[in-house]
């Protein structure tokens, strides 16, 4: 089938990611005749080089594409696998160990080693995007992220993370050389140089992901985890396929929110929460008011109630959305380190959207041989394993919270969004939504406002609400105030195509716009 342009429908092409290298590369592809899915994958290659401790190519990403061009709308799943294939029997000693990273005050577990390597996605899932919607050649949207990885300066934020997840970059002598050089880490204004990886970039553009799933690379990984007590195996990488899928489609007040379907419980959240907003009459409070604090509150127990009950799924939402219509309506009146993981929000010149969130965990400390990659850890990550770590069948994808999506109006892209933050994914998002659409916010307030989070009996606030909303908000429940907005409660990455776009400043927005006048 030929391709078919769309015309222009806007001025501009616009980019919003938590790093400005990122965006710049989105930028420069776009500048150079690139359209959003160009332009989001050069975007996640560069962001793979200039935020190590957030993502990986050898991580797991989703993302929801609107091709203005083809006339169709593409959730595009490449999050990791459980490994294993072709394990006869348990490895009696895993390497897999906890590993204690001190933050302010206090102190996080995370599981890291060779076992907590889950089949890593990211790369084939860029490859695929390309092929499938891109325009430009592979090597014109890995020069950004092959530029960074021969030497760029660390931002302040990034720094911060090195430092955070310093026991995990120095377990291996790869990740000592690499991020300890002279036996100092590294640090903001530093640069950081990888020059394995802009031999991979290099390597990529001529071979594909041949030598990493399927030829010499994949055969490293395959002898080096067998022998040093890891499950990814040969079979493992050979296997990996990215998934076409249809998005999740929730109708909120006049709007159509698309999101993620499965793997992602996310998006299933998301549209669990928005069905049971726009079951009810638009709010007769203002946002921020003691009533708006106590409504969300009402809202997240009422969401997490259902997600304990089963609630997880698409299909299981359409069952109890299609049973429960006059439930659901009473219901919206009862009174009621965050995981590393990065997001990218492109909408271009000519309608095409693209919302793409990827993860590394927090990295397992274990580098492919001869790619200066770090493999992710997300075996090792509690919450994506709630029957308990290694339980799942190997090639059965694992879960996320990861939630890219795109909100619709009369079958156009309003808004590009998603955030990254584990489980305060879906609140973000929702949150975002809701003052938008239900508020009428402008855009910039919604991503900066406060936000909430209910962490089981203890509701989590950003401060910046009123003294009388929060001591009302007291009355029902145990409250905990930050002393400042974190990157703890999500970052928030979003563009209203042809208009504006805005980057969460908890996790270091920046905005790239470009004009086609």
């Amino acid at each position: 089938m030929g391709r078919i342009l769309a015309v222009r429908m806007y001025d501009k092409s616009i980019v919003a990611s938590g790093n400005s290298l990122v965006s710049d590369a989105a930028g420069t592809i776009l500048k150079n005749g690139g359209n959003a899915f160009d332009a989001v994958v050069a975007a996640g290659f560069a962001a793979a080089v200039t935020e190590p401790m957030l993502t990986s190519l050898g991580g797991g990403g989703l993302m929801l594409a609107h091709s203005e061009d083809r006339g169709e709308k593409v959730f595009f799943d490449f999050f990791v696998n459980t490994p294993g294939k072709g394990v006869k029997e348990s490895i009696a000693e895993q390497d897999f160990f906890p590993v204690a990273v001190n933050f302010s005050g206090s102190s996080q577990i995370f599981n890291v080693g060779l076992a907590s390597v889950a089949v890593p996605g990211i790369l084939k899932g860029l490859l695929h995007i390309q092929k499938r919607l891109g325009r430009m050649g592979l090597q014109d949207v890995t020069a950004p992220a092959k530029e960074f990885a021969l030497g760029h300066a660390v931002n302040s934020r990034q720094g911060h993370f090195l430092k955070l997840l310093r026991p995990i970059t120095i377990l291996t002598d790869k990740g000592r050389c690499l991020y300890e050089p002279g036996g100092n880490c590294i640090k903001e204004g530093d640069k950081l140089v990888n020059r394995e990886t802009a031999d991979f970039l290099d390597q990529l553009c001529v071979e594909g992901d041949e030598s990493f799933y399927r030829g010499e690379i994949a055969s490293k990984i395959d002898y080096e985890m067998k022998n040093g007590g890891g499950l990814l195996t040969a079979r493992d990488l050979a296997t990996f396929e990215v998934h076409e899928r249809n998005p999740l489609a929730v109708s909120y007040r006049d709007h159509v929110l698309l999101t993620s379907p499965e793997p992602s419980m996310g998006g299933t959240l998301i549209g669990l929460a928005l069905s049971l907003l726009g079951a009810g009459e638009l709010p007769d409070y203002k946002w921020g008011s003691g009533k708006y604090l106590v409504n969300t509150v009402a809202l997240m127990r009422e969401v997490e109630r259902l997600r304990m009950a089963g609630i997880t799924s698409p299909s299981a939402l359409n069952t109890f959305l299609g049973n429960n219509k006059k439930m659901a309506k009473a219901r919206t009146n009862i009174r009621l380190f965050s995981r590393g993981t990065t997001h990218i929000s492109v909408a271009d010149s000519r309608g095409n959207c693209a919302s793409m969130t990827c993860s590394n965990g927090e990295g397992s400390g274990y580098f492919a041989p001869g790619t200066g990659v770090m493999l992710n850890n997300m075996m090792g990550e509690d919450d994506l394993h709630p029957g308990g770590f290694h339980s799942t069948r190997a090639g059965k994808r694992v879960y996320s919270m990861m939630s890219p999506s795109l909100l619709l109006q009369d079958e156009r892209v309003k808004l590009v969004l998603g955030s990254g933050g584990s489980k305060r994914i879906r609140t973000a998002i929702t949150q975002v939504l809701r003052q938008v659409i239900e508020f009428n916010r402008p855009l910039q307030q919604a991503v900066n406002a406060p936000r909430l989070y209910l962490d089981e009996d203890c509701l989590q606030l950003e401060p910046g609400f009123t003294k009388g909303a929060v001591e009302r908000l007291k009355e029902e429940i145990s409250v905990n105030v930050w002393d400042q907005q974190d990157m703890y409660f999500g970052g928030v990455h979003a563009v209203i195509p042809g208009s504006e776009g805005v980057g969460d400043p908890r996790r270091g927005g920046a905005v790239v716009s470009v004009s086609h006048k």
